[in-house]
C-alpha cells in the first residue's frame, strides 16, 4: 500500500493533509486554516515570496560537517527530512531536483541552528539501522560494514540489536555509506559469494527492506513512527491497521472495515492470523 492510501504516522502538520490523503475533519480544518491565510495574505499584499536558498544550503552543508544528521535539522526544526536533504541533494528517483528557492520561515528556522560539533550527541538510531539492513538487503555482510560506519565489525550487529541512540558521527556516516553502496556489488568490493549468501538469507529472514523499498517512501527511513511493510501480506497490513483504528479512534469492526474498505469478515480473518493485532470489541 503507498502512502496516499495508508494512514499518516501522525497528525501534527499538513503533510497528513497532502502527502497520505488524510481526511479528518481537524486535519482537513488545519490545512483549510493554512490555505485561507496564505490567499488573504496574498490578497493584502503581504505574503512573503520566496528566497533564494543558497544560504540554507551553504548552512546545512556546515552543519553536517560538524557531525549533525538531516534527521537531526528535522527534530530541531519540524521540517519533513526529506525536504531538509533536498536543499542539498536533489531526488531523480522521485523526480525531484535540489531545492533552489524557500519561504524565508523555513529558512530563519535552518539558520537559527548554530554550527557547532554535533558529534558528541547521540541521535535516534532509527535510520542507522535501517540503512544497514538495506545494504545487507542487496548482499552486504553486516562485518564488511564497519569500516564504512567508522565501527568496529562486531558493533554492526550491536547497533542493530540495541535500541539506544547513536552518535551523531555514526549516523552521517551511515548516511554516506547507505549513499555510496547502495547501487554498487559487494562481490566487486571484495565480498565473497558466500558472504553475500548469507546476508541475502539473513535480510529475508528479518524481513529487512532494500534501498528501492525506501525509495518509494521519501523521508520514511528515518522516521520512527513510520512502520515498514516490506514482506508483509495484505492480510497482516489490514490487521495492523485495523488495530490501530480501533483502539486509537475507537470505530467497531464494521466501521473499521468500511474505512478500510474490505468486510467484516476479511478482518476478523486477518485477527485470526495475526493474533497478535486482535482486538476484542463490538461488532
Amino acid at each position: 500500500m503507498t502512502a496516499a492510501n495508508r494512514l499518516a504516522p501522525h497528525h501534527e502538520t499538513l503533510t497528513c493533509y497532502t502527502d497520505y490523503s488524510c481526511r479528518r475533519t481537524e486535519c482537513v480544518q488545519r490545512y483549510n486554516t493554512w490555505q485561507n491565510n496564505r490567499l488573504r495574505s496574498v490578497a493584502e499584499g503581504t505574503w512573503q515570496p520566496f528566497i533564494d536558498a543558497t544560504p540554507v544550503r551553504e548552512h546545512l552543508l556546515k552543519l553536517y560537517a560538524a557531525g549533525h544528521t538531516p534527521h537531526g535539522v528535522s527534530i530541531r526544526t519540524g521540517i519533513d527530512w526529506n525536504t531538509v536533504r533536498l536543499y542539498t541533494h536533489a531526488a531523480p528517483k522521485q523526480r525531484r531536483g535540489m531545492i533552489r528557492q524557500t519561504t524565508p520561515e523555513t529558512a530563519a528556522k535552518i539558520l537559527s541552528i548554530p554550527i557547532q560539533s554535533g558529534m558528541p550527541g547521540r541521535v535516534d538510531p532509527t535510520g542507522t539501522r535501517r540503512r544497514i539492513q538495506a545494504l545487507s538487503a542487496i548482499g552486504w555482510p553486516l562485518k564488511e560494514l564497519g569500516p564504512h560506519l567508522g565501527v568496529q565489525p562486531d558493533n554492526v550487529r550491536r547497533i542493530l540489536v540495541r535500541g539506544q541512540k547513536v552518535y551523531g558521527a555514526t549516523a552521517q556516516a551511515a548516511i554516506d555509506a547507505y549513499d555510496q553502496l547502495r547501487n554498487s556489488r559487494p562481490r566487486r568490493h571484495g565480498v565473497s559469494d558466500i558472504g553475500v549468501a548469507r546476508a541475502l538469507r539473513n535480510a529475508k529472514q528479518h524481513k529487512w527492506a532494500p534501498p528501492k523499498y525506501w525509495d518509494q517512501h521519501p523521508g520514511a527511513i528515518d522516521d520512527p513512527h513510520f512502520e515498514p511493510m516490506y514482506r508483509v501480506t495484505k492480510r497482516e497490513i489490514v490487521a495492523q491497521d485495523a488495530h490501530w483504528i480501533m483502539t486509537t479512534v475507537g470505530l467497531n469492526k464494521a466501521e473499521t472495515a468500511a474505512r478500510l474498505g474490505v468486510d467484516k469478515s476479511y478482518i476478523e480473518h486477518a485477527f485470526r492470523d495475526h493474533p497478535q493485532y486482535a482486538v476484542t470489541a463490538a461488532a
